[in-house]
């Protein structure tokens, strides 16, 4: 997760040209064009001044790939439901979720030396995470799961996509996601540093796998797709969400909504134990309808923060004009204080905290996923 707590003035060294994007003069390492801000000019960067950004908490979009957004028509927003219509299909699968078996996998999980979207630990993580969804198929017969794909990017890590197919064929084009993200980073020593990232994000994307288990597990069949989002290269510019929602785009996939999960595992000090809902870069009118959901499906309060430019995947597909939201583990004064480094381990992970957030994405899922709107 890429975090910005307060307005920051770049001080980056004078190699930096802040310019409209322009070709970059080819050196030994590939420059990137990053963005810190929607008001901004991009920038081209070197891997050192992008972790500088990281290590000081400024977010970021890596644009290089993504500089013709105005060439994509943003999709029109369809109506959302005001209200919970499904609590009983709800009650018949949270009973499957469980925080042994979140433990079980995070810690497997976060036992890889780090995830790093471009070492070899990250992309045998991402292999370990692909396995544990298609077994979790196989084991179900594939009776209710249609596909599990690969989604291959211009870095060695890749994103995993998992969907279940709606009973209604008129709905086909329209799914809704539910998404986390798959890499870790230490950000002084993104290749070969120590980066279990328990919380940063394994705990979002063991939070949702779990949810997909619950859901096999009792044949869910819902009435338009939901699928589930394991993104890749999150913590250097958001590049596996910005690929998949910019092929989305293109491809004229009507999502209706998008939910992120990252960081749900770590409770906080400041305050009593709450969902965090982010209020900027998000579609006010979803967060206000998963405000209803944690309200309904959860036991823990709720409060409101903000998170900044580019701090996680929803940013992406609010850029690309689909509705996105994203509920965080704690206000952003009091989140995780250790992410991004070789303590985000599991000493710090709250199991019952982060079954709250699970309960959520599958109030999310199952109250979206019957919705003919």
């Amino acid at each position: 997760m890429v975090k910005l707590y307060t307005l920051f003035l770049l001080s980056l060294t004078s190699a930096v040209v802040f310019a409209a994007p322009t070709t970059p003069v080819a050196e030994s390492e590939p420059l990137r064009l990053i963005q810190t801000g929607e008001d901004k000019e991009p920038f081209w960067t070197t891997e050192k001044q992008r972790l500088d950004l990281i290590l000081k908490n400024v977010g970021f979009m890596d644009v290089t790939d993504h500089q013709e957004l105005s060439a994509f028509a943003a999709p029109a927003k369809k109506p959302l439901p005001k209200v919970v219509a499904h609590q009983e299909k709800f009650a018949l699968y949270v009973g499957q979720i469980s925080t042994a078996n979140m433990k079980t996998a995070l810690t497997t999980f976060s036992s890889f030396n780090n995830r790093y979207y471009k070492s070899p630990s990250g992309v045998e993580s991402a292999k370990w995470l692909e396995k544990q969804v298609s077994d979790l198929i196989a084991t179900a017969g594939g009776k209710s799961v249609s596909n599990v794909r690969r989604v291959s990017h211009s870095f060695s890590q890749f994103s995993i996509v998992a969907r279940f197919e709606g009973l209604n064929a008129t709905l086909k084009n329209s799914p809704i996601v539910i998404g986390a993200h798959q890499d870790s980073i230490n950000a002084r020593s993104p290749t070969t540093g120590r980066s279990p990232g328990a919380d940063d994000d394994g705990s979002g994307s063991i939070g949702i796998l779990e949810v997909f288990r619950a859901l096999i597990n009792v044949g869910f069949r819902p009435v338009r797709p939901v699928e589930f989002h394991w993104y890749a290269g999150e913590e250097a510019g958001l590049l596996g969400s910005q690929d998949i929602a910019k092929s989305y785009s293109s491809s004229a996939v009507d999502v209706l909504a998008m939910y992120q999960n990252d960081m749900t595992a770590y409770a906080g000090t400041k305050f009593a134990e709450h969902f965090a809902f982010v209020t900027d870069y998000v579609d006010a009118e979803l967060t206000a309808l998963l405000r209803l959901y944690a309200k309904t499906y959860g036991n823990i309060a709720v409060r409101d923060t903000r998170c900044g430019y580019g701090c996680s995947d929803h940013a992406s597909w609010n850029k690309y004009g689909y509705r996105s939201a994203f509920a965080i583990e704690a206000d952003m004064s009091d989140t995780n204080p250790y992410i991004h480094t070789a303590n985000d381990d599991l000493s710090l992970i709250n199991y019952e905290h982060m079954k709250q957030f699970s309960k959520l994405a599958l109030g999310f899922a199952v109250e979206l996923g019957n919705y003919l709107g």
